[in-house]
């Protein structure tokens, strides 16, 4: 497999047909997808493939498909996407990571977010990246703090607004 970067544990790379099945079964994962308003659909998993492919192609980042490079197996994703939602903070670039349940605690959402962070900084020489996590995911606040973010702002999220206890969320920020 040829990665476009990686970490110590971690390879990072553009999608392939494979990973269709194994993203949809952690998307449908009810501890994974906690704090998001609903599961993706196959047919929502194929399309959020097909955009990441497009944009890691044009632009050289998007949420990256991830390899534990040791057993070459499909963990998730974790990376860099533009979002530009209704918010006082946007346009942004944000950065983001879903991995399957049995690769948690293991330290590879940090790992692979810093990573991440290096590319962008580095390779792609941008300013500053977002992250954003409904308040009460704790864990996903844990890992910006982790990879060196601070809290930017709390704010009520516009893309779920009929889903009160995730509306409320926080932006972290980091810049170079």
């Amino acid at each position: 497999m040829t990665y476009l970067f990686q970490s110590e544990r971690l390879g990072f790379r553009n999608w392939i047909d494979s990973d269709l099945k194994k993203l949809h079964s952690i998307n449908t994962d009810d501890e994974v997808m906690e704090f998001f308003p609903s599961h993706s659909s196959m047919k929502e998993t194929s399309l959020f493939i097909q955009r990441m492919q497009e944009s890691i192609e044009h632009k050289g980042y998007g949420y990256f498909a991830v390899d534990e490079i040791n057993t070459r197996n499909f963990i998730g994703f974790i990376g860099i996407l533009d979002q530009t939602y209704e918010a006082s903070f946007m346009p942004s670039i944000d950065i983001g990571w879903r991995l399957n349940k049995s690769y948690w605690g293991k330290g590879y959402a940090t790992e692979g977010a810093k990573a991440c962070i290096h590319h962008a900084f580095k390779t792609l020489e941008l300013k500053s990246l977002v992250s954003i996590a409904p308040k009460i995911n704790q864990k996903s606040i844990n890992v910006m703090e982790k990879i060196g973010m601070t809290k930017h702002l709390e704010f009520k999220h516009p893309k779920i607004e009929n889903y009160s206890p995730l509306q409320d969320c926080v932006c972290y920020k980091i810049t170079v």
